[in-house]
């Protein structure tokens, strides 16, 4: 069993392995605990300082990471792009080397250019973790997507995962995948052709565009939404047409002869890809993604942290 991670960064699932993912859950287990403790602090990363760079909107991320980085007593920057010198014309590696003049050892960033992370990791010295880069990666979206899914299931090899929506603009579509595959289950993404990029079955997926039997296939329905905030055509005829064709519905899951676990990353359009009662069903477990986010984030700041 590995005691450390591979890397000194999180740029994204495809530069961890399978070791390395079960070392965070196993270590997320551990901050588990202490975040449900009635002193939910714990002294780790004491003297550490930690900048979040966020260059693109994000409200659950951000917060999750800060409250991952208070838990662990860490000193905090937050930096917004859009109150910032960036707005003035500031290039990227001038901005992080600005923050690291002040003594900052981790930079957690989300940021609209794929691969930035990758870039600023050649250039500067710190840790930095990827809360997101475009339609690339969300890697510590996709680790606390399966470690919410091992919470219900077990071991997810052989586990059959669906992930449902906008897969072709969906940064947690992608880290999902590099993911559930490390970890041994079988996934398939499911949404209107459109939406679907091609050749992703050259990943290892399989594809479909019925959702009836892709929901009798999975275990687990991984369902993301409609990104129409990064789409710069029509992709599909209306949102009502979407609801009507490739919404999750109550009695969809009443007809299965199974239990299946339902996700969603947030935020969620309630009525589009899946309906209210879905969301707030027993099936649901969206809210302990939210308070699972915490605990591996801790994790991986945790880790990264003893790599300095």
């Amino acid at each position: 069993m590995a005691t450390e991670l591979s890397t000194k960064h999180v740029l994204g699932i495809k530069y961890l392995n399978a070791e390395d993912i079960q070392l965070i859950f196993e270590t997320a287990d551990n901050f588990k605990e202490v975040i449900n403790r009635p002193i939910k602090k714990v002294p780790s990363l004491r003297d550490v300082t930690i900048a979040n760079l966020f260059f693109e909107n994000s409200t659950r991320t951000r917060i999750s990471f800060e409250l991952a980085e208070k838990r662990l007593s860490a000193d905090v920057v937050n930096f917004s792009a859009s109150s910032s010198s960036v707005k003035k014309g500031e290039t990227l590696l001038d901005t992080v080397n600005n923050i690291l003049s002040m003594k900052v050892d981790m930079v957690v960033m989300r940021h609209p250019a794929p691969g930035a992370h990758f870039f600023l990791s050649q250039h500067i010295d710190a840790n930095i973790i990827n809360a997101g880069d475009g339609t690339h990666e969300h890697p510590t979206q996709a680790l606390l997507d399966a470690y919410s899914m091992r919470e219900k299931l077990g071991d997810l090899r052989g586990k059959n995962i669906a992930i449902f929506g906008d897969i072709l603009h969906s940064r947690v579509a992608l880290s999902n995948i590099f993911c559930l595959q490390k970890l041994g289950a079988n996934v398939r993404v499911c949404g209107p052709p459109t939406l679907i990029p091609k050749y992703i079955e050259k990943l290892g997926v399989s594809v479909s565009y019925n959702v009836k039997e892709t929901l009798r296939w999975c275990n687990v329905a991984n369902v993301l939404r409609i990104q129409l905030e990064r789409q710069d055509i029509k992709y599909i005829p209306s949102i009502r047409e979407y609801a009507q064709y490739f919404g999750i519905t109550k009695s969809m899951l009443d007809d299965l002869d199974k239990e299946i676990v339902i996700m969603h990353p947030g935020p969620i359009n309630r009525g589009v890809e899946i309906t209210s009662e879905v969301a707030d069903s027993e099936h649901s477990v969206i809210l302990d993604q939210v308070e699972n986010g915490v605990a591996v984030r801790m994790a991986v700041l945790f880790l990264l942290a003893s790599k300095r």
